[in-house]
């Protein structure tokens, strides 16, 4: 049993470090937020929820090995290789080609143009809503752009900033 316990604790390590050091992994993880909040005013079956879910943690999962190989790409290569590059190049191609898969399918399943016109009035009509969702969209810039170290390391420099003016 604490084997078990041990590697999910390392996964879970592998996925925060990914999270923390790859802005694209962020980006996967806003757009996957964001692709089922959307979802709440479609009308899905099991089924296509099952496949949007299957979506969005494989392009994460790829991202994630693709991090893996860029980094033992870097480890075992100090100057230009050009099987090193492929290599680097071919993962980070395995994650575009399931992403590109992943917004086909997503364009088929949310372009519905009535559901559409529901969401955005929806939003106009409920401002605290529409205050949430931008909120929450400037948020999401930060985090891609940033990362969490990088948003913490940003307030603590505005803190010492404020701290030393006053």
């Amino acid at each position: 049993m604490k084997k078990q316990i041990f590697g999910f604790k390392c996964a879970f390590k592998g996925i925060i470090r990914t999270i923390n050091s790859e802005s694209h992994m962020r980006f996967h993880i806003v757009a996957g937020i964001y692709v089922m909040l959307f979802s709440m005013f479609y009308s899905f079956s099991p089924t296509q929820y099952a496949v949007l879910v299957l979506l969005i943690t494989s392009v994460m999962a790829l991202e994630t090995v693709n991090t893996c190989v860029e980094d033992l790409c870097g480890l075992v290569a100090d100057r230009y290789e050009p099987l090193v590059k492929f290599a680097k190049d071919a993962a980070a191609g395995a994650v575009l080609t399931v992403a590109l898969g992943a917004a086909v399918i997503a364009c088929i399943f949310f372009l519905d143009f009535n559901v559409i016109n529901t969401i955005f009035t929806f939003f106009a009509e409920n401002l605290l809503y529409l205050i949430f969702l931008l909120i929450s969209a400037v948020i999401s810039a930060f985090f891609v752009v940033l990362g969490p170290v990088g948003i913490k390391e940003k307030f603590i420099k505005l803190k010492n900033r404020h701290l030393t003016k006053g």
